[in-house]
């Protein structure tokens, strides 16, 4: 099957879309980047291959009249469980290269007692780690380094207290370790991991159907390959992924036209990532008629939103939802990140709740992002919000009010995927580039 790819090295994670000759999203795939862009690029494009796999699993078991209904609920088992081979197979590695970093000479000395320590740990992460790939099981994160970094913090503490070994010796074993593991993506024969991954799911049972139907079916699609035809690059880190300079689009450019795929009447789009916010106007084809972006630093942008995370000793994940409990907004008179640990520490020492300083923070990001937008050009209907910030419950309610304070009653459109809207663009311009006629 001839497809087209589209990645976005962004700052803090990297995204790959997947697309048909049709112009149609096969799947996506997101990693957090690192310092080896190489590797970050590869890891996304290979877990886009992976839904792009899922879909063809979707396709074809929707011929299945027994599985009428349950499709999801099948394909999505097939899934967790392939995440499960998967995620096996990087804990195994994370445990040797662990154990080899314990007989560096730097750990001379205590080498016995961290190869017990270390043992015990991943016995017990093994046990623990496979129960967030249960039937039902919520997981914090994707992402392998921070499941296994999570669990590693809590058992090793408890291990080095019983055997009276520094728990610094333990983090930094680890430490020197996942970044070695993360820059070595899995290596796996990711067919046998699907056909394992189904046998999981067969055998856990709850649907009823011809299992060796089915068996063939999934096969059958398995045995489809993919020909990456054309792939451009976009983001952040777009100079340094390994593609010829006609395979590089602009942010602006495929922000503007992957939001004009998701929305064709899109006008103006809000992009706020890691390390820039960018506000952009387009025309009725998705191309960029104007734009901003903030200037300097990346003050109001994702990377502040994880600099406040890590002051407050909190997840990323959980500024949104703690924010939404606020009963009242609290000025912030700065969104710059380096005065931002200061100043949140001078309003909890006047007695200012957690939540009410994060909803001030949300807003004072919202308020930089319109003031950009307003550079560009206003807000025209339709407006749609893209980027990781867009999953963040409090700064949508934030901008929702904004923008009907400033620009009264605007359809805002925010897509569960915004954060593949660069990825989604770079797509379309490889599949233009390939000879494709333009999506509409």
């Amino acid at each position: 099957m001839k497809c087209f790819v589209g990645i976005d090295l962004g700052s803090t994670t990297t995204k790959a879309v997947v697309m048909d000759a049709e112009g149609r999203s096969l799947g996506h795939g997101i990693t957090n980047s690192r310092s080896n862009y190489d590797t970050a690029s590869k890891v996304a494009k290979m877990e886009a291959f992976v839904s792009a796999r899922l879909t063809l699993f979707r396709r074809a078991l929707d011929g299945i009249d027994a599985l009428e209904g349950c499709v999801d609920e099948f394909v999505g088992g097939i899934e967790r469980n392939f995440r499960l081979e998967l995620f096996l197979e990087q804990l195994q590695d994370l445990r040797g290269t662990c154990l080899k970093t314990a007989r560096e000479p730097a750990f001379i000395g205590r080498r016995d007692q961290l190869t017990e320590a270390l043992d015990e740990i991943f016995d017990r992460l093994q046990l623990s780690l496979a129960e967030l790939f249960a039937p039902g099981a919520e997981r914090k994160s994707d992402f392998f380094r921070d499941l296994a970094g999570a669990e590693y913090m809590d058992v090793g503490e408890d291990i080095a207290a019983a055997s009276g070994l520094s728990f610094d010796s333990l983090l930094n074993v680890y430490d020197k370790s996942i970044i070695e593991v993360e820059n070595r993506p899995p290596e796996t024969a990711l067919a046998e991991k699907f056909l394992a991954a189904l046998e999981r799911v067969i055998a856990e049972g709850g649907i009823r159907a011809d299992m060796q139907t089915v068996r063939r079916v999934v096969e059958e699609a398995l045995a489809i390959e993919f020909e990456a035809h054309y792939t451009v690059g976009t983001g952040y880190g777009r100079v340094r992924l390994p593609f010829p300079k006609e395979h590089i689009r602009s942010e602006i450019l495929c922000h503007g036209l992957g939001a004009h795929l998701m929305y064709p009447k899109t006008r103006t789009v809000l992009d706020i990532g890691g390390q820039d916010t960018k506000g952009i106007q387009v025309d009725e084809r998705g191309i960029v008629a104007n734009f901003q972006m903030n200037d300097r630093c990346a003050a109001g942008c994702g990377r502040y939103l994880g600099y406040i995370a890590d002051e407050m000793n909190m997840g990323l994940h959980e500024l949104g939802p703690m924010a939404m409990k606020a009963t009242r907004t609290v000025r912030i008179n700065s969104t710059c990140t380096v005065f931002a640990g200061a100043e949140l520490r001078d309003r909890l020492a006047l007695g200012e709740k957690r939540e009410d300083i994060i909803a001030g923070l949300h807003r004072a990001i919202i308020l930089r992002a319109m003031s950009i937008i307003s550079r560009s050009g206003g807000i025209s209907d339709q407006f749609t919000f893209t980027g990781g910030v867009a999953k963040n419950e409090a700064a949508v309610k934030e901008l929702r009010k904004l923008v009907n304070e400033n620009y009264g009653d605007v359809t805002i459109n925010i897509n569960p995927d915004s954060i593949y809207t660069g990825a989604l663009g770079a797509a379309e311009f490889a599949r233009r580039a390939g000879g494709a006629p333009a999506s509409h």
